[in-house]
């Protein structure tokens, strides 16, 4: 950075303004084949793409961020990447944020490409923020951290996830007592705190399962952090999580989740999409305002 550019705002700090203004709906563009037909759209990459710019439009001002779900449009090859890129384009002039799904995981300069993919400036892939799988050591994502750190960018580490395979691995205990699970929002916690520590939320936050008993993870949510720990939560509507019930289901750190919904604001087509979003926003909102 030239000693004259002006530092980008943090994500955490955008996340913090979205929450000021209510915000904390997360909606997920999931353009799998039985949506595509509920929309009445070919399952193809134009389907695809006409499904995630409508979302967008849909969003823009109502939701705080937007996810697509990346294989969904991987699976068209080249062709579902550039209407991904497209996608993205709308929710940057549109000002969303934007969470990309890749759940990406590697070692040394492997994973620092995939961080260039999705967080550089100027990317045709560039995304606000993107989910990341750190399985083989929290240190194995320092090739996003400078992305993280000075431009603006952000990481949802998977730590406690709804998928029922992932509990042996997530539970399993460290030598120091943690669980896997606690010792990932341990990380990210001490990550915001030592490089983001004037900002109201961090920049690197956890996916954790709105359908979860967290304690069962040894995560303890009573006790709020400063930044404030941001919380992908995945699991509401069609999963079976009530979005009624964030606030019980978080506890301490509920300030800051971002409740994803995809298939329960996806379903039934785009003729009352708008309307569902608004709806699923406000719920959300006045749930973490009681």
């Amino acid at each position: 950075m030239n000693a004259d550019q002006v530092p980008a705002p943090s994500f955490g700090a955008r996340l913090a303004a979205e929450f000021a203004a209510g915000r904390h709906l997360c909606v997920g563009i999931d353009p799998h084949p039985g949506l595509l037909a509920e929309w009445g759209l070919p399952d193809s990459a134009e389907g695809a793409e006409r499904m995630g710019r409508d979302v967008v439009a849909a969003s823009a001002g109502v939701a705080a961020a937007l996810k697509p779900q990346i294989s969904f449009y991987e699976r068209f090859g080249s062709a579902g990447f550039a209407a991904l890129e497209r996608v993205l384009a709308d929710a940057r002039a549109a000002g969303v944020l934007v969470v990309g799904d890749v759940k990406r995981g590697d070692i040394g300069s492997t994973f620092a490409a995939y961080a260039d993919a999705w967080l550089a400036s100027g990317s045709p892939l560039e995304v606000d923020a993107m989910t990341v799988a750190p399985y083989m050591g929290f240190e194995t994502l320092s090739g996003a951290f400078p992305y993280v750190r000075e431009h603006g960018k952000g990481l949802f580490v998977l730590a406690a996830t709804s998928n029922p395979e992932a509990r042996a691995v997530q539970t399993a205990v460290r030598g120091d007592g943690q669980t896997l699970a606690a010792s990932m929002v341990a990380a990210a916690n001490e990550w915001n705190a030592r490089e983001h520590a004037a900002d109201p939320v961090g920049s690197v936050g956890v996916v954790l399962g709105a359908t979860l008993a967290l304690d069962e993870f040894g995560i303890d949510t009573a006790a709020r952090v400063s930044p404030a720990l941001p919380v992908l939560a995945p699991g509401f509507g069609h999963q079976g999580a009530r979005i009624e019930d964030a606030a019980e289901i978080f506890g301490g750190i509920g300030h800051a989740v971002l409740a994803n919904e995809s298939r329960s604001i996806l379903g039934g087509g785009s003729e009352l999409l708008a309307g569902r979003i608004r709806e699923r926003a406000t719920l959300i909102a006045e749930a973490l305002r009681a």
